[in-house]
């Protein structure tokens, strides 16, 4: 099984119209809601990661995901479940880092249990006033296909944590990320009509797969107007880690084309599938090819 075959199995068995999405948009009560939880040894590994680092990534993730749906970051909960081992210094450590990640976000609550690894679930709550909230199936052929910011650079720092390597821009933005609150609040504000938006947490090929797979559209990409650090390119397989490397929180819509900013990377065409131009030529690519390529939470049982 897969983590997507479990979504779907949830969203068919519960018949609701909220799940598929990154938040549910409870428009009668004006807000979006989304939850998230990190997994020692599957999300993060302490030796990697300070407790400071981790309390600020834990939120900053959470926060995202509220951005990708337009609405305005307001309040978290945090439920924490702890080894035997944890001490109060981790505790602090960790709250000071979600603090900072907060910038105006209030947390408001949560729980604290015991267990055998470090397991973290915190649920985002954002507002949904004067804003125009996204969804994957909204995208529409003549859409631009904008990107906040740079992409595999996370990834490039998880790979340097796991050679060993402690420091430098890389590996910050895998620890440190920033969820792009600016960009998703100007497109929200100023925009009218429906648009589908998803960060890129899962890579950047998840995004613009799942994008075309809810509104049955074909994205069409120019590989070279994709942002990405020059530096990258010290890697071999630098292409893989930008379009699907995960973790990079950026944010990935398809809008029309008088409210593009940002990357413009593409356009949104009828067709099905995610298409790259490499070096001009064209290569497509259906949900399955790049299913293959993904990180699967699930994979040992897939």
């Amino acid at each position: 099984m897969k983590e997507k075959e479990f979504i779907n199995i949830i969203k068919n068995t519960l018949n609701s119209k909220y799940i598929g999405d990154d938040c549910a948009y409870l428009k009668e009560l004006g807000i979006v809601v989304t939850q998230d939880s990190l997994v020692e040894d599957v999300h993060f590994k302490m030796d990697f990661t300070t407790p400071y680092q981790l309390g600020y990534k834990s939120v900053m993730v959470n926060i995202s995901d509220i951005c990708a749906s337009g609405a305005k970051p307001l309040y978290l909960t945090i439920a924490l479940s702890l080894p035997q081992y944890i001490n109060s210094d981790f505790v602090k450590q960790f709250y000071q880092g979600a603090k900072k990640a907060c910038n105006g976000v209030e947390i408001v609550g949560g729980d604290i249990t015991g267990s055998d690894k470090i397991f973290i679930s915190i649920t985002a709550i954002g507002s949904s006033k004067n804003r125009t909230i996204s969804s994957r199936s909204s995208a529409k052929a003549g859409y631009k296909i904008i990107l906040s910011g740079n992409h595999g650079s996370s990834a490039a720092g998880l790979r340097q944590l796991i050679n060993g390597e402690k420091n430098g821009k890389f590996v910050n933005a895998h620890l440190m990320p920033v969820a792009r609150i600016e960009f998703s609040k100007n497109l929200a504000e100023n925009i009218n009509e429906a648009y589908a938006m998803m960060d890129t947490s899962d890579g950047l090929m998840d995004a613009l797969s799942t994008i075309a797979k809810e509104s049955n559209v074909l994205m069409s990409i120019d590989f070279d107007k994709i942002p990405f650090d020059k530096d990258l390119k010290n890697f071999n397989d630098y292409t893989d880690l930008i379009l699907y490397g995960g973790e990079d929180y950026e944010l990935i819509a398809a809008v029309p084309e008088n409210f593009a900013q940002g990357y413009i990377i593409g356009d949104v065409l009828s067709g099905q599938g995610v298409e790259i131009k490499y070096d001009n030529k064209k290569v497509l690519y259906t949900s399955n090819d790049i299913e293959n390529k993904l990180f699967n939470h699930f994979k040992e049982n897939s």
